[in-house]
């Protein structure tokens, strides 16, 4: 068994320093975030860009550059300083079931943040600190839709353990803004949360590779089967088990051959 795990691990690892590099950014939602310098630019976008992904990544791609364009590619100043008048550009934007009742909260709601701190990390901490990555998930959807405006159909765009999601893009999300390696892919822009408490995102092609490696046997795909995938790619790096990440998804993606 200890061989098998030597094995598995060896064989992942050599597929992380295959697909965690910088060629992995252009075709991937974070190069959206990339274009940016400013961290609450790199924060807001981010957090649409993650929102947005799923479909094709070239449509993710375009229409996260639209919205950009829609806020003059300024986000955190669109965001602090917009008037009822500039929230007119929003009107119209729409990715699939995300239209522009959704994104009007959400631009609300980040107004109301960035005007208690200075950064979005904060809406995933509970008094300032970090308790575990389910409590944080959970935490951030309550306080998402703490506004009595929220609308009800804009609660499917922002998952939660709660209802047993695997929360999928919001921890694709923190992977971007938690993780930091000398691979520019990642930006590791939040201190208070450590990589070795994140929780892979699964998607279709994370789920595929899995699966075909035996690190999930839970037969759903929910909160819980991301915890049990997290907790096997753990036994393989404790401090940084998300990095599998790339070499999951570029397995099924690429269409690489399996151990």
């Amino acid at each position: 068994m200890l061989a098998d795990l030597h094995r598995l691990k060896a064989f992942l690892d050599e597929k992380v320093a295959r697909y965690n590099n910088r060629g992995f950014i252009e075709s991937d939602p974070i190069s959206i975030p990339h274009r940016f310098s400013l961290r609450q630019d790199k924060e807001i976008i981010g957090f649409f860009a993650a929102t947005l992904a799923w479909g094709q990544r070239k449509t993710i791609i375009a229409k996260c550059l639209e919205l950009s364009q829609r806020m003059d590619d300024e986000p955190y100043h669109f965001i602090v300083n917009h008037t009822d008048n500039d929230l007119r550009r929003l009107l119209g934007f729409k990715h699939r079931t995300f239209n522009d009742t959704d994104l009007l909260y959400f631009v609300d709601f980040l107004r109301r943040h960035y005007a208690q701190s200075d950064s979005l990390e904060d809406a995933f901490l509970t008094n300032g600190a970090f308790v575990s990555m389910e409590n944080s998930l959970i935490h951030f959807e309550r306080r998402f839709f703490d506004s009595p405006d929220a609308p009800l159909r804009t609660r499917k765009h922002v998952a939660t353990p709660a209802r047993k999601s695997a929360c999928k893009r919001l921890n694709m999300y923190l992977r971007w803004l938690v993780r930091k390696d000398d691979k520019g892919v990642d930006f590791g822009l939040w201190r208070k949360i450590s990589p070795k408490d994140l929780i892979c995102p699964i998607d279709v092609h994370v789920e595929r590779t899995a699966r075909r490696l035996g690190l999930i046997s839970r037969p759903q795909t929910d909160w819980q089967t991301a915890i049990e995938l997290t907790a096997n790619l753990r036994a393989l790096d404790a401090d940084d088990p998300v990095k599998y990440d790339f070499a999951l998804f570029g397995l099924s993606v690429e269409g690489d051959s399996i151990i």
